[in-house]
């Protein structure tokens, strides 16, 4: 995964992002198919997202993401570079994640509806560790 703080051209970020959402994995139809519920839709993400964690033997979670919308390219994007950089790590590290890093991705110069969606799909995942933590506690 790159540094996206060397990507300081906003045609280079966005020509990155592009080749991110490209590598979108959509939900496997073993987790859920469509109508999605709404229990794993994303709040105010514009692009229809949709969120899951599943358990895995190490008790790591492996994430997955459902994004309605064809043109949601950036919710793709997130998605994608949270499965790639969370799907497996220790749960600590995951209910830490920061809702700052879509910033840190997509520049501050994103849109207030959009940032909003995307920080949702990151609170959503990182909600998700938290629980299975708790539910691991009790």
């Amino acid at each position: 995964m790159q540094d996206f703080s060397l990507l300081t051209d906003r045609e280079e970020r966005s020509a990155y992002l592009i080749e991110l959402a490209d590598q979108f994995q959509p939900v496997p139809a073993r987790i859920a198919a469509p109508p999605y519920p709404d229990d794993h839709r994303v709040p105010f993400c514009e692009s229809e997202a949709y969120v899951w964690s599943e358990d895995q033997p190490d008790g790591t979670l492996k994430f997955h993401f459902a994004v309605e919308n064809p043109q949601g390219l950036s919710a793709m994007a997130m998605a994608a570079i949270l499965d790639q950089t969370l799907s497996g790590q220790p749960l600590d590290q995951v209910a830490q994640v920061p809702d700052d890093i879509v910033l840190a991705i997509f520049g501050r110069n994103i849109s207030m509806g959009k940032g909003q969606g995307l920080m949702g799909i990151v609170a959503m995942v990182r909600e998700a560790a938290r629980r299975r933590q708790r539910e691991r506690q009790a």
